[in-house]
C-alpha cells in the first residue's frame, strides 16, 4: 500500500474491500495539515501515519469526519491532533460508546464478515466522541489552502460532511452518494438535494469513501441512477 498524490495539497490512503476500509485523506497546508477521516481500527490508521511518515509529511493536527460509521471513525481514539465531527454525527458515535461499553462490541461485529476480520484476533474496539463539535458550515485555513467542511442532506445516514479543499478543486463526500446501510435503498428526494449541493460547490474532482477519485460528473451519475 502507498499514498497516492491528487494534487497540490491531497494525498490518500486508497480503500481496501476485504475489511471495507475506507480511503482516508489527507491534506497538508503551509501552517497545519487535516486528515479526512479517522479510519476503521487503531491498526488502521497507524498504517496511514506510516505511509505519511515515509512520505516526509507531518501527521495531521485535525482529523474531521465524513460521517459516524465504524469504518470511518473507530480508530478516533489512536489519532493525532484534534477530532472534528458534525452535531449529528458526534451524537452517534455517543451513542455507539454507550453500546459498546454496556453490551461489548458484538453488535458491531455481527453486522459484516469485513467488521470481524478487521477487530480479528481480539482487537480491542472503543468509538469515541470528537474533540471539536460543529454545526452548518465551517471553513479552516491551513496556510495557502482553504478547506471547507459542509454539514449535508444525503441518502447514506443523515450526517454527512463534504469536505472542500478550495484551492484544488477536490472534493471528498466519504459514503454521502451510497444507498443507506443496511437496506441498500436510495432516496430519490435525499439523493436530488445531495446532488445539487455537489454540483453548487463546483468541484472537478470527487473522491468517494470507497472508490478511485473520479471526476465530479460521474459521481453525480452514479449518485442519480
Amino acid at each position: 500500500m502507498e499514498l497516492e498524490k491528487i494534487s497540490e495539497h491531497i494525498w490518500y490512503m486508497p480503500f481496501e474491500e476485504e475489511r471495507d476500509r475506507p480511503n482516508l485523506g489527507y491534506v497538508k497546508g503551509d501552517r497545519w495539515s487535516l486528515a479526512i477521516d479517522a479510519g476503521h481500527s487503531e491498526a488502521h490508521i497507524r498504517e496511514f501515519y506510516d505511509l505519511l511518515q515515509k512520505e516526509g509529511l507531518p501527521l495531521p493536527a485535525l482529523t474531521v469526519l465524513t460521517h459516524w460509521h465504524w469504518d470511518h471513525t473507530f480508530a478516533m481514539h489512536a489519532v493525532k491532533g484534534l477530532t472534528l465531527a458534525n452535531e449529528k454525527t458526534n451524537r452517534h458515535l455517543l451513542e455507539c460508546m454507550r453500546k459498546i461499553n454496556t453490551n461489548g462490541p458484538d453488535e458491531f461485529l455481527n453486522l459484516h464478515d469485513s467488521i470481524r476480520k478487521e477487530y480479528a484476533g481480539g482487537k480491542e474496539m472503543i468509538a469515541v466522541p470528537a474533540d471539536i463539535v460543529f454545526e452548518g458550515d465551517i471553513t479552516l485555513n491551513l496556510g495557502g489552502c482553504t478547506v471547507r467542511l459542509l454539514q449535508s442532506q444525503a441518502p447514506h445516514t443523515d450526517d454527512s460532511t463534504l469536505v472542500h479543499i478550495c484551492e484544488d478543486n477536490t472534493l471528498f463526500v466519504g459514503d454521502a452518494t451510497c444507498a443507506e446501510f443496511p437496506d441498500g435503498t436510495r432516496d430519490r428526494k435525499l439523493a436530488d438535494e445531495l446532488a445539487d449541493k455537489i454540483r453548487s460547490i463546483g468541484a472537478d474532482t470527487c473522491v468517494e469513501g470507497h472508490w478511485q477519485p473520479v471526476k465530479t460528473e460521474d459521481t453525480l451519475a452514479d449518485l442519480l441512477t
